[in-house]
């Protein structure tokens, strides 16, 4: 095992990672930016290292101050958390070149599912069913009109090397298309560099689902079960829950098996999030997250497994200490991510927090950062936490979820608590009858109420 593991990243995630480190003896080092001084991770880690000022581009993205830390504290092993350097893979092979372990795939992994195109190459010949599309990048308007056609209006033009919801547009006709596909590029030039982009059949009424998987970079993998992230505004998640009210035992079984043969053969290591969309009972891989998921304390709440103690097992060379028939899912988890928005508008809400009540009880967990007088700064993604709740079953979560998010308090700021109070009552969330559009619909139809 490892004897101290610098964390390169920050707020929940980060506290999420250090708090494994310490249950498992291992020594902590945190990294921070100038506006991140007083985080509680930093507060609360062995050591700290500032890298840099605010700007993400030069402290928590900065690699060379991130290796200067790691060799100034002694760090045998970096982890990324999600977000920020999780999925680079020059990264990845940087601290390989030093001799510093990366808890995380190997960079040929990140690299491969990295790029949307090249990880539709590779799930499809892993075995993982896929969207129909264009093989790879579609670079003129001639051959993009062809495939549509062939595909069938609408479809979806996708950024090759996107995510987050970032350079993807929809196109509805052969007049749409053109228009659409300029808007893709741009932003997918703006935001990771790089204009590629391929063609999808757009799916009008799917779930998006996805499977947690496990390997050790050896040729043994699992599948810890399936969480629905269907209730989403702009491509981001807001909603997600285990197990899925889409899918029957059979299905389950049937998709669990083909991911975990899947990363078998890949001999993945580590933890990583297969996604895919369900639609008229059919699986349709669209990516692979190579990274510890935002999401993933709703497969521990209902597994009992705890992933960041496997993450550190696995990148010190150990083995998954779990066999796939051994994996024992109890009851039902709803994480709901609470961020310092707007609840209407969802405008960020950076500030200090002035009275911080979590809520507690049988079955509920909270992980966050903040804290009563923290200030939530303008410069990184307005997370102030997420709570998950646990039932026995899917009523009982809902109830207790309920309860968990009257107790809740957060002010100072702005936050999105108020949206998840609407939510829990409606009868579609009750009844677990929603889709990838249906959050988007709902709040449009609240704002022509209001107008």
């Amino acid at each position: 095992m490892f004897r101290k593991v610098l964390i390169a990243n920050r707020g929940e995630i980060a506290l999420r990672v250090l708090r494994a480190c310490k249950e498992l003896g291992i020594e902590t080092v945190a990294v921070h930016s100038t506006a991140d001084t007083d985080a509680m991770h930093v507060r609360l880690a062995d050591e700290s290292v500032c890298i840099g000022p605010p700007a993400a581009a030069e402290s928590y993205l900065n690699i060379p101050s991130i290796v200067a830390a790691c060799e100034i504290t002694g760090a045998d092993a970096v982890h990324p958390g999600y977000g920020f350097l999780s999925e680079n893979a020059r990264f990845a092979e940087i601290l390989e070149a030093h001799r510093i372990a990366f808890i995380g795939p190997t960079a040929e992994q990140i690299r491969v599912m990295g790029d949307k195109i090249e990880a539709k190459r590779t799930a499809k010949a892993l075995g993982l069913p896929v969207v129909p599309g264009s093989d790879g990048a579609v670079t003129s308007v001639r051959e993009m009109t062809a495939i549509a056609a062939e595909l069938g209006y609408p479809v979806l033009i996708k950024a090759s090397a996107g995510g987050g919801g970032k350079g993807m547009t929809v196109a509805k006709s052969e007049a749409e298309l053109v228009g659409a596909a300029a808007r893709a590029r741009a932003e997918a030039k703006a935001s990771f560099g790089n204009d590629d982009v391929y063609l999808e059949k757009y799916l009008d009424t799917p779930r998006h689902i996805e499977i947690q998987v496990l390997g050790d970079g050896r040729g043994n993998a699992v599948a810890l079960g399936e969480r629905d992230c269907s209730l989403q505004r702009r491509q981001q998640k807001v909603w997600e829950e285990e197990r899925s009210t889409a899918l029957n035992e059979a299905k389950r079984r049937a998709i669990y098996a083909t991911c975990a043969s899947a990363m078998q053969k890949m001999r993945y290591r580590g933890a990583g999030t297969i996604e895919f969309l369900y639609d008229n009972g059919e699986f349709y891989f669209i990516e692979m997250n190579t990274r510890l998921q935002v999401e993933h304390p709703v497969t521990e709440m209902i597994t009992r497994f705890d992933l960041v103690h496997a993450q550190l097992r696995i990148a010190s060379g150990g083995d998954i200490d779990i066999a796939q028939d051994d994996i024992r899912y109890e009851g039902h988890a709803i994480e709901c991510r609470i961020n310092a928005e707007h609840p209407e508008t969802f405008i960020p809400s950076p500030g200090t927090i002035t009275h911080y009540h979590p809520p507690g009880g049988l079955g509920v967990r909270v992980d966050s950062a903040v804290y009563h007088g923290y200030r939530i700064p303008p410069y990184y993604d307005s997370l102030i936490g997420k709570l998950i709740v646990h039932g026995n079953n899917r009523v009982e979560c809902l109830m207790r979820l309920r309860r968990a998010l009257d107790e809740f308090v957060v002010d100072g700021v702005n936050s999105t608590l108020p949206l998840f109070r609407k939510l829990i009552h409606h009868p579609d969330i009750a009844n677990g009858t929603y889709d990838i559009h249906w959050l988007e619909n709902y709040l449009s139809a609240e704002r022509e109420k209001e107008a």
